[in-house]
């Protein structure tokens, strides 16, 4: 029960393939109360009932490229919650005609679009939730709070070219480095900042990426564990990052991709 008696916030949950809801589960499993949020009307049906499947009781619409609804999702967590202990962000677009091709003729609309809700909300999310993550004493001898964490998920296309990932890497390399910033922001705060590099796995937005297959038919001849990963294995190793196990920890990028990312060829 790593997270018992720790209230946090997950936005991207999709569906019940998505990774986001992966580490709902296991967070519940581990104690935490938590409040789930939904992109638009479309989705909240869906969210809803997964959640409902797993005891979680707050709901929230928050459309991460609006500041007013990162504002009303702040206020509605305050008043349902008080004050959060984790924030996980799992959230990423882009179009899917950026996703294929050559890099260089991403378009300038899609290159904003794709930086603006795939890193730039995290950033958004941070300086709105912060009153409610912040902790004091973390520095002091005896008597200090828990740590607080927020979590976002990246990928090796963010370090490394990986075909058609696109524009979505250089998305995925900025969020790494707010990762840094942001860490080095907060920590007097006693709020860390980490991230998951999950492997390739089979979602919503994976779905997006052109010949998404072949990655996932790459993994076991070439990772050194010789397998796929999976949400659950994702969703343990956020667990982890979220609890207090991980208290030093701040500022990194977890690797949970079966060891791939080690490979030279």
């Amino acid at each position: 029960m790593l997270l018992s008696g720790r209230k946090g916030v997950i936005l991207g949950v999709a569906n019940k393939r998505s990774i986001a809801w992966a580490i709902a589960r296991a967070a519940r499993e581990h104690g935490a109360e938590l409040a789930l949020t939904y992109a638009n009307d479309r989705f909240k049906e869906g969210v809803t009932e997964l959640g409902d499947s797993i005891g979680v009781k707050h709901y929230f619409p928050c459309d991460v490229a609006s500041d007013a609804e990162i504002a009303r999702l702040a206020a509605d967590l305050k008043g349902a919650l008080g004050r959060i202990d984790f924030l996980v962000h799992a959230v990423a677009f882009a179009k899917k005609e950026e996703l294929a091709g050559a890099f260089h003729e991403t378009s300038r609309e899609g290159y904003h679009l794709t930086q603006d809700i795939s890193s730039f909300s995290l950033i958004a999310l941070c300086r709105a939730l912060k009153p409610m993550l912040e902790r004091q004493g973390i520095g002091g001898s005896g008597g200090e709070e828990r740590t607080t964490s927020v979590l976002t998920l990246t990928y090796l296309g963010g370090q490394r070219v990986v075909p058609n990932y696109n524009v979505m890497g250089v998305a995925k390399a900025a969020l790494e480095a707010s990762v840094r910033y942001l860490a080095a922001d907060l920590g007097a705060s006693g709020i860390r900042v980490n991230a998951v590099s999950a492997g390739p796995i089979k979602t919503l937005s994976a779905a997006g990426v052109n010949n998404f297959s072949s990655l996932l038919d790459q993994m076991p001849e070439r990772a050194p564990l010789r397998k796929n990963v999976t949400q659950e294995e994702v969703a343990d190793a956020s667990v982890f990052l979220l609890s207090e196990m991980a208290r030093g920890i701040t500022g990194e990028v977890l690797f949970v991709d079966a060891g791939f990312h080690v490979m030279g060829v």
